[in-house]
């Protein structure tokens, strides 16, 4: 996930300043002109402008009030931009949240989300500064676009009652619940709001085809809310639902909570802290890729947890680093975060001045938005190509696709990133390889692309040594491979050599089954040589007990075999 150089192993490793100074400082040291400040002033404007109908399109796509959308792109927007280890990073609520968020908001309601939520960004805070946000990028990228697409179905699933205007007591979270609930409430539909919700979706559609840089979804908005008004449509919209939109951000609270609760909220606050680590440095990455920058990863994983606090203290929800919004600022030429601070300053100005206007926005064209945001989360590309890469890619990328809609995110992601390490397990230990015989040591010769291995002097050993070859990672997976190799020797010769030179690992639990090989080879009187072992490789071979007398140690199989001679006639060659 982090972008990253190889260090030049003469200069010292990056300080903890060097590694936690926000990108604003970085900017401000570099120097801030006139020049950047409107270039910064624009794409900000351009952002808010997009980050308007999205955010309160989230918040009530999560089950909450329209304003909690906008305290979180303000307080959180502001804060990710301000502290953040991206230079370009926009935040603010996202649609991969929504899921998440109606679920912890229908079974431990407002304040259990928001005690999910602070706990959620402690712990971004604690990850950021023991630099976890490193080990971020093990996430496997079936797993990323599966529960992606699987949020991006749930969502439009959410859309479908204001899409329509149905009339619905209850709208449950769970999936096939929902669905059933939808069609149960079918004879219920509005002709006005599907018409509305179509006409929507054709402007964002249509504009993103013929004027791709027009604010398509507030154009759509602002004009499904204007025909609302002078039509007087029997529509639901947000003054009809939500009532007046507040003008100002609240004062700062903290709910109520106890240890009971805490330990209610605690999976769900685990999954608010990895989705959201993996979304903003996902979108971090995006920026890196199109702007040529790199961002500090644990830098902003601080700067999400703390956002992640203050917007909730402030009424709003959860926040993240949000791709299309990061995309948006960098192409509207933005020169640093204080386009991401100005963003979040436009924002409440909108809120400020224009307030009683979001009343007469339909909540059908907010759904509209959604859908179009989902159907733009799930990467069709990606996930066919996925799907034809390899029956082993497929089945991470198809279980976790299928836990995030039938069952919940976070069982969805432990799943298939579970599925992913032991696939990943597998095909290393598939691609561990053992060559040898008798003969080995006369026939090879130096290897062109290796440049550590050494070419074997040809010679003739009449059946006195053995040499042996393991290439790739040596670990617990492959044991089984190279022991049932080894097993099969046949004859025991007077001298035995493993060559290490291709081996670049070997774990305690391959180190323990080579124990037992060579305790056999001991007891038949060969002598036995490891050669070509790293330090590294050495230490966890003498940690098992891989010693002198029943191990030697050589530099090259041609080495093994002079000190074995040598040591036959009294005089070993070191």
């Amino acid at each position: 996930m982090e972008t990253t150089i190889a260090r030049d192993p003469r200069r010292p490793a990056p300080s903890f300043a060097e590694l936690f100074t926000p990108k604003l400082v970085t900017l401000l040291r570099e120097g801030y002109t006139a020049a950047d400040f409107r270039a910064d002033a624009l794409a900000g404007l351009t952002v808010a402008i997009v980050a308007l109908p999205l955010s309160m399109a989230i918040a009530i796509g999560s089950g909450l009030s329209p304003e909690k959308g906008l305290f979180t792109a303000i307080v959180g927007g502001f804060l990710i931009s301000a502290l953040g280890g991206s230079r370009f990073q926009i935040g603010g609520p996202a649609g991969a949240f929504i899921v998440l968020i109606a679920s912890i908001v229908e079974r431990h309601g407002y304040d259990g989300l928001v005690l999910a939520t602070l706990m959620a960004g402690c712990m971004m805070i604690a990850a950021g500064y023991l630099r976890i946000g490193t080990y971020i990028k093990y996430i496997p990228f079936p797993v990323t676009v599966g529960f992606t697409a699987g949020i991006g179905v749930i969502i439009f699933a959410s859309q479908i009652k204001d899409l329509l205007g149905l009339d619905m007591q209850h709208e449950p979270a769970a999936f096939l619940p929902k669905l059933g609930a939808i069609r149960d409430s079918l004879a219920t539909l509005k002709p006005a709001t599907v018409a509305l919700a179509i006409l929507a979706v054709g402007i964002i559609v249509g504009l993103r085809r013929v004027r791709p840089k027009w604010p398509g979804m507030l154009i759509a908005v602002a004009t499904t809310a204007l025909l609302s008004a002078l039509l007087h449509l029997d529509v639901t919209t947000i003054g009809s639902k939500f009532g007046e939109m507040p003008r100002t951000l609240p004062l700062p609270s903290w709910p109520g909570f106890d240890l009971a609760k805490m330990h209610a909220v605690f999976p769900d606050a685990i999954t608010i802290a990895l989705l959201g680590a993996i979304e903003s440095l996902l979108s971090a990455v995006v920026a890196d890729g199109m702007s040529g920058r790199r961002h500090r990863s644990n830098c902003e994983l601080v700067a999400q947890g703390a956002a992640n606090i203050a917007s909730v203290t402030f009424g709003g929800m959860c926040a993240t680093g949000t791709i299309a919004r990061t995309a948006t600022n960098i192409r509207a030429g933005a020169h640093g975060p204080v386009s991401g601070m100005l963003h979040a300053v436009y924002l409440l100005l909108f809120m400020l001045v224009a307030a009683p206007l979001t009343a007469y926005v339909p909540l059908a064209s907010l759904g509209a938005v959604l859908a179009v945001v989902a159907w733009n989360m799930v990467e069709k590309e990606e996930f066919a190509s996925l799907l034809r890469a390899s029956w082993g890619d497929a089945a991470v990328l198809m279980a976790t696709f299928l836990l995030t809609i039938f069952e919940d995110l976070t069982t969805a992601i432990a799943v298939g990133v579970t599925l992913g390490a032991f696939l990943f397990l597998h095909r290393m230990a598939e691609a561990v390889e053992v060559e040898g015989g008798g003969q080995m040591i006369a026939e090879d010769t130096a290897d062109a692309t290796g440049a550590d291995r050494t070419a074997y002097t040809p010679q003739a050993f009449d059946g006195e040594a053995m040499v042996y070859r393991i290439s790739g990672a040596f670990f617990f997976g492959a044991t089984a491979t190279v022991s049932s190799v080894l097993d099969r020797m046949g004859t025991h010769p007077k001298v035995f050599v493993l060559d290490f030179t291709d081996v670049p690992l070997v774990d305690t639990t391959a180190a323990k089954a080579l124990e037992g090989f060579v305790h056999k080879l001991h007891n038949a009187g060969t002598a036995v040589y490891f050669a070509g072992t790293r330090p590294s490789i050495r230490r966890t071979l003498l940690s098992a007990g891989l010693r002198k007398p029943r191990v030697h140690y050589a530099l090259t199989p041609n080495d093994a075999i002079e000190n074995w001679r040598a040591s036959t006639r009294g005089a070993v060659k070191y």
